[in-house]
């Protein structure tokens, strides 16, 4: 049993009750989730089954999509709505336009700088930050850098309650953490600000259309109908360049993990690829440090 699934992870559940789960239901150990949902977030979450555990980072690396619901006029502890409210202000009826938001959002697209928020699972000299933060301990948080490929306004823009809310699609990169970027819009605007509810809509190229609820899932074993969903792992690699190989001999090189000469390949490659040889990945590969005229397999999948 190798292969991907996309499962729509609902509310109220961690993405290690996600696995544990699956194991149940599929009856293997060998089952691996692709990044992390926190319970009160739902939508796609790719698990890797069997030899596809192999494939999960880049999976991870492929990016996500996520629409957001941003509240502008209150900050919270853990800058989503489940934590306590530390920081309000009020929000007049109108202050922003459409246009405003859009000038805002457009200043958080490209390589930008987040600090993780202090509930979260990032460690800090060897402990985690929501371990610190339980404990009302204080800790310098490590500054990283992450992608937004784009950010869109989806909704009109409400006033209520002396605050304002809208959505917005995130196409981002590995890392982004969501809510941290619903107080950075907030920061633009000169408001506090927190994200009140998230859904991941894509994930390592699965789309939630694709993705299914262990429940339905549960059915389609019982049915005997697993492989109708269950995709094969080069799903997981479509994020990497891809070369095709017509010779066995090269084929059963690479498979006993042989070095490969680059004039037997079509194209140049400066990182990572996969070798494809009838309709199967054969390996992943990538430039060999000691020698800039060979390439070397990272991992062998046949």
């Amino acid at each position: 049993m190798d292969g991907i699934l996309a499962i729509h992870k609902e509310v109220g559940m961690t993405s290690h009750d996600v696995v544990f789960k699956l194991r149940k239901i599929l009856k293997t150990k060998k089952v691996g989730h692709t990044g992390t949902l926190d319970p009160e977030v739902s939508g796609v979450l790719p698990i890797c089954i069997g030899k596809a555990t192999r494939v999960s980072d880049y999976v991870m690396e492929s990016g996500k999509k996520y629409v957001a619901e941003v509240s502008i006029g209150k900050s919270t502890t853990t800058e989503d709505q489940t934590g306590e409210v530390v920081s309000t202000k009020d929000v007049e009826d109108n202050k922003w336009n459409k246009r405003d938001i859009e000038a805002a959002l457009t200043q958080l697209i490209g390589e930008i700088e987040q600090i993780p928020p202090m509930y979260s699972a990032v460690k800090v000299n060897g402990k985690k930050l929501y371990e610190y933060a339980r404990q009302n301990i204080e800790v310098e948080r490590p500054v990283r850098k992450v992608f937004i490929k784009n950010i869109d306004l989806l909704t009109d823009i409400t006033y209520e309650d002396n605050q304002c809310k809208f959505k917005v699609e995130i196409d981002c990169g590995k890392g982004t953490y969501i809510r941290t970027l619903a107080t950075q819009i907030g920061e633009l605007l000169h408001y506090p600000a927190h994200m009140s509810h998230l859904i991941r809509t894509n994930s390592g190229g699965f789309s939630l259309e694709q993705a299914i609820k262990l429940d339905e899932l549960r059915d389609i074993v019982e049915q005997d109908r697993l492989q109708e969903v269950l995709l094969p792992l080069e799903y997981g690699l479509n994020g990497l360049d891809k070369e095709i190989i017509f010779e066995q001999e090269i084929v059963k090189r690479i498979q006993n993990g042989q070095k490969i000469a680059k004039h037997h390949f079509e194209n140049e490659h400066i990182q990572e690829f996969v070798v494809w040889y009838d309709d199967k990945a054969i390996a992943i590969m990538d430039t060999y440090d000691k020698n800039n005229e060979l390439y070397k397999p990272k991992k062998v999948f046949l």
